[in-house]
């Protein structure tokens, strides 16, 4: 197994990429060459594991400069493109933001939890998993995918001015894999399409 493979085993994160806090102290054993070098040695800025997930330490247990313990929180969003099949980044980059109409988008994860092990896996991806946002929808969504995750509760669309909330489901969740379905940024033209039939 790889080191990234060894932590993933010991850190067990959950569907939305989020781990316990793991302390140094358990890099024994099976897991012994987890054991910090000079620095994050595995779990620095340009490692595997960075590319994927937040990587969170914390050095204030013991005196000095050493990592006391390190934690998933969550998956970077910044790195999601490598996880999107080739075809469809080009199509879905061919088309306008599903919002401001403007060209040029990027390529967006409808899925905000990214916890979804179907669509993750290239091969599985199909071009209804994704739209066309500009930077600054995307970037918008961003942060309010991470506040959701964060709080267990869902982007309500009546703060954009809308007469609803969602198109399905409730405020409150569990990080299910279909927890985002209904909310706003989830899709923007089915929840317009709703809104429609509501009338």
């Amino acid at each position: 197994m790889t080191k990234t493979e060894l932590f993933l085993e010991l850190a067990k994160p959950n569907e939305s990429g989020c781990s316990r806090w793991v302390s140094a102290d358990e890099f024994k054993d099976k897991y012994a060459e987890l054991k910090f070098g000079n620095g994050a040695s595995w779990a620095r800025k340009e490692s595997t594991l960075a590319k994927r997930y937040i990587i969170e330490f914390d050095k204030n247990i013991t005196p000095g400069n050493s990592i006391d313990r390190i934690r998933l929180a969550g998956y970077n969003d910044d790195d999601t493109s490598q996880y999107i099949r080739a075809d469809i980044k080009k199509e879905i980059r061919s088309r306008r933001c599903v919002i401001l109409g403007t060209s040029k988008p990027e390529v967006d994860h409808k899925n905000g939890m990214k916890n979804e092990s179907r669509v993750m896996k290239n091969e599985d991806q199909k071009l209804s998993d994704f739209q066309p946002l500009s930077k600054a929808a995307n970037d918008a969504k961003r942060q309010y995918c991470k506040e959701c995750r964060a709080s267990g509760k869902r982007f309500d669309a009546k703060l954009l001015g809308y007469p609803m909330s969602y198109y399905e489901g409730v405020a409150e969740h569990h990080g299910e894999e279909d927890a985002c379905i209904g909310c706003y940024w989830y899709d923007p033209l089915e929840f317009k399409r709703h809104l429609v039939e509501r009338k």
